[in-house]
């Protein structure tokens, strides 16, 4: 875990394939180490009671020993939303929960971040905004999704902007690891 420091990763996959859990273990890895005070996560994951990902505290509270910072509703919107307005509805109402999170750790960085699930804030959130705390942080990694099981947005194309976003993110990272 140690080669990931000071460097900027992004962890992709299907769902279920161990993203967050590979989160979890750096995170574990950067406790043992002292490094607690230097930690931010911003966890943008839906509740694995819909069946897909899950928050980091669903599955351990070790996340409680760091600055953790999630909202109190993320809605997972390809598998809620019934159509192509709901799909948005519940993407922008994602980014609208997401935004005071990104506000804060702008206002006030640590020298590590990491986000569980990034691909939630690029549904309809601001690609700047995410460029700008990769650049805040000195250690930066992310979980996001890259699959074909989420495929069906309903016509929406936050499928489509997700890839787009996520493929511009790629170029601005250190380390791709792929689950």
């Amino acid at each position: 875990m140690e080669e990931f420091l000071d460097k900027k990763t992004l962890v992709l996959g299907e769902v279920g394939t161990g993203k967050t859990t590979f989160l979890i273990r750096f995170l574990e890895f950067l406790i043992e180490n002292s490094y607690s005070r230097d930690v931010t996560v911003i966890d943008m994951a839906p509740s694995k009671n819909y069946g897909v990902g899950g928050a980091i505290v669903e599955y351990t509270d070790i996340v409680l020993n760091v600055k953790y910072l999630r909202p109190s509703n993320i809605w997972p919107p390809r598998l809620l939303g019934r159509d192509k307005i709901e799909v948005l509805k519940y993407s922008e109402e994602n980014v609208k929960n997401l935004e005071p999170l990104i506000e804060e750790f702008i206002s006030n960085p640590t020298k590590i971040l990491l986000i569980n699930d990034l691909t939630i804030y690029l549904h309809a959130g601001d690609i700047e905004k995410i460029f700008k705390v990769i650049d805040l942080s000195r250690t930066f990694m992310a979980t996001a999704y890259e699959g074909v099981k989420l495929e069906d947005d309903k016509g929406s194309s936050i499928t489509e902007k997700e890839r787009r976003l996520l493929n511009m993110l790629k170029k601005r990272v250190d380390n791709i690891v792929k689950f």
